[in-house]
């Protein structure tokens, strides 16, 4: 009887030994399972991290310049040409270098700025006025169109904006005097003249080298600033104005009008 009990007492503690050692063959097991899971998962780098996470910079494009330089040289046809019908769209093809779309970025030697901006800058000073178009009431859009005199040694303002003022005549067959903007005898501004002075509230100078909007109208450096011109703003004054009635406007210094005929 005794020895019937030790051999029970002796498998019981076998029966203990074997569990725990298929437990700890299993931890064992179970270790290394994690461990080489671990091993195999693949590292995220810095460089793979998603492209939305890293800053994006929109470089400039070729195709989105207007490269004023090699316009003047002659060096690529396929701008020159490009910028030959939309001048001619105005009728403008002497007093503006070119004409170009807000989406644009206009080149003048070594110095790239986009439209955009300068229109920003534009909208800031004013205080949105722009928001709405001075003549139509209409809200400015994509499609606008701008020119773009690089003012000329020798050149200013008043100049400027008589050459295009000429231009424009010209392509309707009527022939400006180089005196037509002169007073008259007793002094007074001509028709002329006026459009001219009143045209000075719908253009801005920039200074392309200082990235900045330039208030100074007499002294104009050469090849630094540039004459901007909203094309559907003035265009839409002038196609109002008959020529014919020219010699009749008035300006009071901020409203250009006709008076009612007596």
């Amino acid at each position: 009887m005794l020895a019937a009990r030790s051999l029970h007492a002796r498998s019981s503690r076998t029966g203990k030994y074997l569990v725990l050692g298929a437990c700890c063959i299993f931890l064992v097991g179970f270790g290394l399972w994690l461990f080489s899971k671990k091993a195999t998962k693949p590292v995220t780098h810095p460089q793979a991290m998603p492209p939305h996470r890293a800053e994006k910079r929109r470089p400039i494009t070729t195709k989105k310049v207007i490269n004023y330089n090699k316009m003047k040289k002659k060096s690529d046809a396929a701008l020159s040409a490009l910028m030959e019908k939309r001048k001619a769209q105005y009728g403008v093809e002497k007093s503006i270098d070119m004409i170009v779309k807000p989406d644009e970025s206009i080149k003048i030697g070594k110095e790239t700025v986009r439209m955009k901006k300068i229109l920003e800058k534009v909208r800031l000073r004013e205080g949105d006025i722009l928001e709405t178009d001075l003549i139509t009431g209409a809200m400015p859009k994509e499609t606008d169109e701008f020119g773009i005199h690089v003012v000329q040694p020798g050149e200013n303002i008043w100049d400027i904006h008589f050459k295009l003022l000429k231009d424009y005549y010209d392509n309707k067959g009527i022939q400006l005097s180089p005196l037509a903007d002169e007073p008259n005898p007793l002094g007074y501004s001509s028709g002329i003249g006026k459009i001219l002075k009143f045209s000075e509230d719908l253009v801005y100078i920039y200074n392309i080298k200082q990235r900045k909007l330039d208030t100074d109208l007499n002294i104009i450096h050469p090849l630094s600033k540039i004459v901007i011109y909203n094309m559907s703003r003035v265009f839409s004054l002038l196609d109002i104005i008959d020529y014919k009635d020219v010699s009749r406007i008035e300006f009071d210094g901020e409203t250009l009008w006709l008076p009612a005929e007596q």
